[in-house]
């Protein structure tokens, strides 16, 4: 009896778990990549950026135009002017343009009659001071190319983020999944001892209060069970909350699911060394950064306000459009024109610069103190990440020392130097000795989950 015992017991507690239907890590996070409402918003952040650009870039969109004015009073045609032509706006500043005039009536004005067949005209306007290296327009596509470059790192920090809880979520239902099942065979096994224990009471060779210690300790087992139970269960919703379909609807893991060991070996595909070299390269660094370039766009511009406006007007005027290479440039058949304004103070203009200048040290201070933060972030969770592991293999050895310890104390039970209860605490130890293992091998990869997104890293893109 005591060696059908011996066996029970090591056969429970070493034996492999097989389940129906494995959920493995890699399909859990390439299923919360594909179809996680938190990385379909990561990658529309993208389109805000390429909808920002686009916008910007509508500024140099070529412009037609038209304008009619009429006006007849007492059966007298004072005037009918028709203007229609297009405008195309270019990056190096000048603006190009195009445009026929028909004007007729008694009363126009004599600087506005053309000829019966109209006049063409083709020119420019060029700005010679502010806004002849950067303007408005320029800045502001500018700022949007920064802007759609921003979003891209906006996108890898959601996604990391995600990968970061997700990878946590995986991991605590692995190991709560392992400790139902150490749990339940200590259950079972108790259950069997108990009945064994009853067994030999009726034929003599056991007290019978060696049943009450069988029986006191499937009570405290179902208890602790039940206990693992919950914190399954808990564990399985919050799972759940990462799982959704290609339609965008939540999705609920069914009861034959099961995850990987959580003892098993895991690739772990990144050095330390090679994370403290990818801080420089962080998302939130990398946003502000963003910010300092966008702010440097801001500065350039508003330092260009300072200079005064000076634009220049110019535009050939022939009756026909093959008449331009006629023309010879400021001789005859043109119209020139030029607009020179600037405030006397510029206080306006200096104190928008100087505003902008005090933007760019605020932020170049907060990019200094970000640095340092995603620094000791990721020294502190590599620290971390190589305590676990240290811990991991300590509990380990603990593990098989327990495992020897019930061993042997099952051969003293069986020659008569030992006692029921000395096995059950032998037990005891073993069972919340692996369920503690379980969650440090589930630590140990959370934790290297931790250190990726410290360092800025996350989903494989």
């Amino acid at each position: 009896m005591k060696r059908i015992l011996f066996v029970i017991i090591i056969s429970f507690l070493n034996s492999p778990l097989i389940g129906q239907e494995l959920l493995s890590y890699d399909d859990y996070m390439l299923w919360v990549r594909s179809f996680h409402p938190v990385a379909k918003q990561a990658d529309i952040t993208v389109e805000f950026g390429e909808m920002e650009l686009r916008a910007s870039r509508g500024g140099f969109d070529p412009r037609l135009y038209g304008d009619y004015e009429a006006k007849r009073f007492k059966n007298t045609n004072y005037y009918d002017k028709r203007e229609g032509g297009i405008v195309i706006p270019t990056m190096a500043g000048v603006e190009l343009k195009g445009l026929i005039e028909y004007n007729t009536g008694t009363l126009l004005n004599p600087e506005l009659e053309v000829p019966d067949d109209g006049l063409v005209a083709l020119g420019a306007s060029v700005n010679l001071a502010q806004g002849l290296l950067i303007d408005k327009r320029r800045a502001a596509l500018r700022q949007a190319q920064v802007f759609n470059e921003s979003t891209k790192a906006e996108r890898i920090q959601i996604l990391n983020d995600l990968y970061m809880e997700s990878t946590e979520a995986y991991w605590s239902w692995a190991a709560d999944y392992q400790n139902v099942q150490v749990l339940e065979g200590g259950v079972k096994l108790a259950e069997e001892r108990f009945e064994m224990v009853k067994e030999s009471y009726i034929q003599g060779d056991f007290p019978a209060i060696d049943t009450v210690e069988a029986y006191t300790q499937v009570m405290d087992r179902i208890y602790r069970l039940q206990t693992a139970q919950i914190l399954f269960f808990k564990s399985t919703q919050f799972l759940n909350t990462f799982l959704w379909d290609e339609n965008d609807e939540p999705v609920d893991l069914l009861e034959s699911v099961y995850p990987e060991n959580v003892l098993d070996a895991m690739v772990f595909d990144y050095s330390k060394e090679s994370m403290r070299e990818y801080i420089y390269r962080h998302p939130q660094l990398l946003l502000t950064d963003f910010d300092i370039e966008s702010l440097q766009i801001e500065r350039r511009y508003k330092a260009n306000m300072l200079l005064p406006v000076v634009k220049v007007n110019y535009n050939f005027l022939v009756e026909q459009v093959n008449e331009f290479q006629l023309s010879p440039f400021l001789e005859n058949n043109y119209k020139l024109g030029m607009t020179f304004s600037m405030p006397l103070f510029l206080r306006g203009e200096r104190g928008n610069l100087g505003l902008t200048k005090s933007k760019i040290n605020f932020k170049t201070y907060e990019r200094d103190l970000k640095l340092l933060q995603l620094t000791t972030k990721l020294e502190s969770e590599i620290y971390n990440f190589e305590t676990v592991e240290r811990q991991l293999g300590v509990y380990t050895n603990n593990v098989n020392g327990l495992q020897k310890l019930l061993k042997g104390e099952m051969m003293r039970f069986e020659v008569g130097e030992s006692s029921l209860f000395l096995v059950n605490a032998r037990e005891v130890s073993l069972i919340s000795a692996r369920t503690t293992l379980n969650e440090l091998a589930a630590k140990r990869k959370s934790a290297y989950a931790k250190m990726l997104n410290a360092a800025g890293l996350g989903f494989d893109e």
